[in-house]
C-alpha cells in the first residue's frame, strides 16, 4: 500500500521556539505560515510539521500524490482507494473521505496504542 510522503506533525506550545530548536538540528523551513502557527521543516528526506494550538497529540502524516519534496507524483493511490482497502482489512476509521468525490480528501485512524494517523491528499 503506497501512502505517499511521510512526516510527523508535532503539536507544539511555541511555534517560534520550536522552529529555532529544529533549525539547530539542521532542519530548514520548506513551507507553512509561522504567523498562523504552523510550519513545515525538512532535513534531507525527513519532514516535520509544527502546529501550535491545532492538535492535541502528535500525528503520523502521509500525503498520497506527493514525494518527500512535496512534488506531485505522476501516479498514486487515491485516498478513497486506500480507505476502501483499509476498511476491507478491518481498520476502524475515525474520519472518512466521501467516496463520491475526487481530489483533495483525508482519512484519520489510530493505531492500537492510540497514536493518530492522518492520510491527507492535497490534490
Amino acid at each position: 500500500m503506497e501512502l505517499g510522503a511521510f512526516s510527523v506533525s508535532l503539536a507544539v506550545k511555541d511555534i517560534k521556539a520550536s522552529i529555532a530548536f529544529y533549525e539547530k538540528l539542521g532542519f530548514s523551513t520548506m513551507g507553512g505560515q509561522p504567523d498562523e502557527n504552523w510550519a513545515i521543516l525538512k532535513n534531507g528526506d525527513h519532514i516535520i510539521g509544527l502546529f501550535q494550538g491545532m492538535f492535541d497529540k502528535n500525528i503520523l502524516t502521509f500525503n498520497p500524490g506527493w514525494d518527500q519534496d512535496a512534488n506531485n507524483l505522476d501516479s498514486f493511490t487515491d485516498v478513497r482507494e486506500l480507505q476502501k482497502k483499509l476498511k476491507e482489512q478491518g481498520v476502524t476509521l475515525i474520519q472518512e473521505a466521501d467516496e463520491s468525490t475526487s481530489g483533495p480528501a483525508s482519512i484519520t485512524m489510530e493505531d492500537p496504542d492510540g497514536n493518530p494517523i492522518l492520510i491527507d491528499q492535497h490534490r
